[in-house]
């Protein structure tokens, strides 16, 4: 059984990703609980070593945790692709290279995608919610969709213009927050979480 996090308690958001931000403190923000970012903080951003989305997000979500002597929630995700073997998966944001230039990243999977039939493709979260004692508890979230070219939308962040999830008729870059919060492979996890950890 997972520690709860009681209504009114605070914690670290172990992102500098401002849209990863938004999308977490407003799913937070009906449950009482309140956050603050690592980045305002001034805690630096761990080197993401882990092989897979798990370990990154636990690895994140302990180094916040201690650092600030709080509790801490870490995301780790990415937008992988079939054609390119599940790429670029737990290196999304590396692909973006260090401007996060997430339009030359688009460009890329496109191209690695090539004349390839198969165009399914799937979002991944990992919430890791951590204690300064080491403690965590880590929870999955998945959307699967396909690819689509050339981007669509402006809203979003990262890959989201250029991925529609199944039975949707916009990617991700055309719905408005409100519609991919609710169903999103973050908001996914963020049950799981929810379901195991708040009071």
């Amino acid at each position: 059984m997972a520690r709860c996090l009681p209504a009114g308690s605070r914690l670290v958001l172990a992102s500098h990703n401002k849209g990863k931000l938004r999308e977490i403190a407003a799913l937070l923000a009906p449950h009482g609980v309140s956050a603050i970012s690592a980045a305002e903080l001034g805690l630096p951003e761990p080197e993401e070593t882990a092989p897979d989305f798990f370990g990154n997000a636990r690895l994140k979500a302990l180094a916040a945790a201690r650092a600030a002597d709080m509790p801490a929630l870490a995301d780790d995700s990415g937008f992988s692709v079939a054609a390119l073997g599940g790429a670029p998966g737990v290196i999304s944001a590396r692909w973006a290279g260090p401007e996060k230039d997430f339009a030359a990243a688009m460009a890329r999977v496109n191209v690695g995608i090539g004349a390839a039939t198969d165009r399914r493709a799937w979002f991944t979260c990992v919430l890791c919610l951590a204690w300064p004692d080491g403690t965590s508890a880590s929870f999955l979230g998945r959307v699967d969709g396909v690819a689509v070219w050339p981007p669509r939308g402006e809203l979003g962040f990262g890959y989201d213009p250029m991925f529609q999830p199944a039975g949707a008729g916009e990617t991700y870059g055309e719905m408005p927050p409100e519609a991919k919060h609710a169903s999103s492979h973050r908001a996914r996890a963020f049950a799981a979480l929810l379901a195991s950890c708040f009071e």
